[in-house]
């Protein structure tokens, strides 16, 4: 529903003669649905700024959100929705705080009990629904680019590349292996093979709770680009009832090393390298 021109400078003129009442009023609303969660200065920032932008959206002679003239008006309710997403107020409390705006104008309009004034209402807030349903969309948008990138950061810090020795890397898997987290592992090993130069990369699956067939494609995926690098792959963590799903599955290693842990595919990889490793003897009690 689109406000009228006559509708539009009505609603700009209420907004313009009882300035300090109905942000006063709005704010009270808002402050009140968020429990002391915003401090008062900002809270009467965030209301005036948007009070401004409604003004000048309707001096211009918006007649709906979507209009051209509402640009400024769009990109102000933009701003509310992605700070109070990441300050962490849920989508209600954000849309919220515009429906507000209903209750101040009510506040106004009520000593007037004109039809017209009725009819005006109605119609402002018709305005004001389109204006909390946009934050709405702006606060999901929002969250969704949070809750991604912290996914991908996730998803960084539990794919580790380590150092074990001198031309030694080892790729510690732990949880599910899924096509992106694979991804990550290939490229962040790749990466780490390039900046040292290693031989060796061991990959461990100890972690990891089970092996199906999509799970052993994206290590043999993973050791054969760590191949084609130069560096040869251990697959190490190897328990019984892995290594009974895997014959089970008819899955095929081929040429590839396979080790129960990790001590023995560091152990293997230093026997290839010329090192000489040894089990320490338990001590002997007097």
């Amino acid at each position: 529903m689109a406000l009228s021109a006559d509708e539009s400078g009505r609603l700009a003129v209420l907004l313009s003669s009882h300035v300090d009442q109905i942000t006063q009023r709005w704010a009270e609303v808002v402050a009140g649905q968020l429990h002391g969660r915003l401090s008062q200065a900002e809270l009467i920032r965030q209301v005036q700024e948007l009070h401004r932008a409604l003004v000048d959206a309707l001096d211009k002679g918006a007649a709906d959100l979507a209009s051209e003239e509402s640009v400024e008006l769009r990109a102000v309710l933009a701003e509310l929705s992605r700070g109070q997403a990441r300050e962490g107020f849920s989508a209600t409390e954000t849309a919220s705080g515009v429906f507000a705006l209903k209750d101040a104008l009510l506040t106004v309009m009520e000593a007037d009990h004109n039809a017209d004034k009725l009819r005006d209402f109605v119609a402002f807030s018709a305005l004001i629904d389109q204006m909390g349903l946009f934050t709405f969309e702006s606060y999901v948008r929002t969250r969704e680019s949070l809750i991604a990138d912290q996914a991908e950061q996730l998803l960084e810090l539990s794919t580790p590349v380590v150092k074990l020795w001198e031309g030694v890397v080892a790729v510690p898997l732990v949880g599910t292996l899924d096509s992106a987290r694979a991804q990550v592992v290939m490229e962040r090993l790749l990466q780490t093979l390039v900046e040292t130069s290693s031989p060796y990369a061991i990959i461990d699956i100890t972690g990891v709770p089970a092996v199906d067939t999509q799970v052993a494609q994206h290590i043999l995926k993973t050791v054969v680009a760590a191949r084609l690098m130069g560096a040869d792959c251990i697959i190490s963590g190897i328990r019984p009832q892995i290594a009974q799903t895997i014959v089970a599955l008819g899955i095929e290693f081929g040429d590839i090393a396979t080790k129960a842990s990790l001590a023995d595919a560091l152990r293997h990889v230093l026997r290839l390298t010329g090192v000489e490793t040894s089990r320490r003897q338990p001590r002997r009690e007097l």
